[in-house]
């Protein structure tokens, strides 16, 4: 049994935090004229990745520290300085009173989001559903096959979204403790799936399938995959987001995963 409080929450958000930080400062050494940077601020981090990428924005507010009205003076400074919109993903495990400072200060919630975990244990349980499928880490040289495979999986639902899933995808597969997996059917990439490793938690993210891969079992043997070398890395615990009452969050709680809380994002207004 997982007990869900403010301690775990802590854990959990300052990994997803490190991630995603992480994933700028590759972003800031590869593609310089970004202008892509993080800071810390009350125990939030605040990233800048672009002005229309997801990754800009704060986690782990008010979970760490009591959010001020000067630790909101400096964050939205740090945005508005770049030109962003300003966005904050929040825990429910934080002090109900941070609601209440955020709508004074024109934000509203626009987003929920699933966080689900389970524990891992050395003997993952290892589901064979499809013996033409094939899971591994990516080499080094194979960059490129993961962020196409990766953008083309996402292509197909989201219009106009190719080039910078591509793009998003490169920087990713680069990215201090990142393990990025794809799936491959009869030797063809048809799926990819990433692991960040944050000390003893492991995060599962970048989740897609291309068309003619779907429902042939490929996401289910990235998820068994990565657990398996997650445990090997010495992790205990499994974290990914979902839009609730989404596949992703049926997927996962078919595979050992409940939810631990829903988190709420924010936007400043106007």
């Amino acid at each position: 049994m997982i007990y869900i409080d403010r301690e775990l929450s802590q854990k959990i958000e300052r990994a997803e935090a490190r991630s995603n930080a992480d994933f700028v400062e590759t972003r800031a050494r590869l593609m310089p004229e970004v202008g892509a940077a993080w800071i810390e601020v009350g125990g939030a981090y605040a990233m800048f990745d672009g002005v229309e990428s997801p990754l800009t924005q704060t986690f782990g507010l008010g979970i760490f520290e009591e959010t001020t009205q000067e630790h909101l003076d400096e964050i939205e400074a740090f945005f508005q300085k770049r030109g962003a919109p300003v966005f904050h993903e929040v825990s429910p495990l934080t002090d109900p009173s941070q609601m209440s400072l955020l709508s004074t200060r024109g934000y509203r919630p626009i987003e929920l989001t699933s966080i689900l975990v389970r524990e891992i244990a050395g003997d993952v349980e290892t589901v064979v559903r499809n013996e033409g499928i094939t899971t591994r880490v990516i080499s080094p040289d194979e960059v490129d096959l993961w962020a196409k495979t990766s953008a083309d999986a996402w292509a197909t639902e989201h219009e106009g979204l190719a080039e910078f899933m591509y793009k998003f995808g490169g920087i990713s597969a680069q990215c201090a403790g990142a393990y990025p997996y794809i799936a491959e059917l009869d030797g063809k990439a048809i799926a990819t799936g990433m692991l960040y490793v944050q000390g003893d938690i492991a995060m599962l993210a970048g989740a897609s399938t291309v068309p003619a891969g779907r429902n042939q079992g490929a996401q289910n043997a990235l998820l068994t995959a990565r657990l398996k070398f997650a445990a090997e890395k010495g992790c205990t615990l499994a974290i990914m987001g979902a839009l609730p009452g989404s596949q992703s969050q049926k997927n996962a709680q078919k595979n050992g995963f409940h939810i631990a809380y829903t988190r709420t994002k924010w936007q400043k207004m106007g």
